[in-house]
């Protein structure tokens, strides 16, 4: 199958991804709480607003407003019916952002379908099982596929089990899949996986694309990308953290990372061998232009860690002083019991 995301990464050597949804909505009155999703329909101009920043920004990859568009999700909002509609239409939106792009430019970019979790979890700890999750994703990446999708973006994931499913419902779209999971909890995932876990994981499902996402900070998405990477990993990776460590002030959540942060992260995540870069939570088309400038000016050279660890922190501090305190075995034994 054609994979446009490769095409470009053939090129040029490595490609942008776009930055965070739900948080920039918030400044154009999005409510905490509410479902980014809806606004596909209720607000379409917010979302053409936001996929054009980003696209005049220089990502290449626009990920579409349908993160949350699962019926479970949608359904703690009584909208568990909109599954279909949600999806095409923002998938539609993000095409229309892409095609007014290139006439006004003449750059063209990708239109990813994102899909996350569904919230629940699996047997015997929750209620899902592999069949029926696999229709839950198989409605939402059929209506992204028939919007113009070109790429199914499965992201933000915990479980190696729901990847799976997510995965089996894109294939049959006939689309490249992407997958990226979380690792944001002591290097690994929620669920327990750690990165090297997930790169065999990823090669076993045939995978087109995988990698981190979100989590705490840049520093902590370039430790589970150094995993992925040291394991062997034998597809383009994805490195798309998050905008620094989110805080709460004065009742609101804040970034405290930079645009100039955020670009160093960025060539640090290419030196480490990720080919597809971008932001998470927090991340604006400022953030998203200086991390194109940055990988546009600087030519690629040999990770240095010491650098990296200097401009973007320690990774994992609090679990390194626990380790260093001697509880660190104790707490690695109730992981793998759990």
């Amino acid at each position: 199958m054609h994979n446009p995301i490769t095409d470009i990464i053939s090129a040029r050597g490595w490609c942008v991804a776009d930055g965070a949804t739900g948080s920039n909505f918030f400044g154009r009155g999005l409510e905490a709480g509410y479902p980014p999703d809806l606004w596909c329909v209720e607000k379409p101009e917010e979302v053409l607003w936001l996929h054009g920043a980003f696209l005049e920004a220089g990502a290449d990859i626009i990920l579409t407003n349908s993160f949350g568009a699962n019926a479970p999700r949608l359904k703690l909002h009584k909208a568990e019916d909109r599954v279909a509609e949600l999806n095409s239409v923002a998938a539609e939106l993000a095409r229309e952002a892409t095609r007014q792009h290139f006439e006004d430019t003449g750059r063209r970019a990708v239109v990813a379908g994102s899909m996350g979790p569904t919230g629940e979890l699996f047997e015997p700890m929750g209620m899902l099982n592999h069949e029926d999750t696999v229709a839950i994703f198989f409605e939402q990446a059929q209506a992204l596929a028939e919007g113009g999708a070109e790429v199914i973006w499965i992201e933000t994931m915990s479980s190696l089990e729901e990847v799976a499913a997510a995965a089996e419902a894109a294939r049959k779209t006939g689309l490249p899949v992407c997958a990226t999971l979380t690792f944001d909890t002591a290097r690994r995932s929620m669920m327990g996986v750690t990165p090297a876990d997930y790169a065999a994981f990823a090669t076993e499902i045939g995978l087109d694309l995988a990698g981190a996402n979100c989590g705490v900070g840049p520093a902590e998405l370039m430790d589970s990308t150094q995993g992925l990477v040291a394991a062997g990993i034998d597809i383009p990776v994805v490195a798309k953290g998050n905008c620094g460590i989110p805080q709460y002030v004065d009742g609101e959540i804040h970034f405290h990372g930079s645009p100039e942060l955020m670009a160093e992260y960025a060539l640090y995540a290419r030196d480490a061998g990720a080919t597809i870069i971008g932001g998470c939570c927090g991340t604006t088309p400022e953030h998203i232009a200086a991390m194109v400038n940055a990988l546009n000016s600087t030519p690629k050279k040999t990770l240095d860690r010491a650098a990296m660890t200097a401009a973007l922190g320690t990774p994992w501090a609090a679990l390194a002083e626990t380790e260093a305190s001697g509880g660190g075995e104790k707490r690695r034994g109730r992981r793998r019991r759990g």
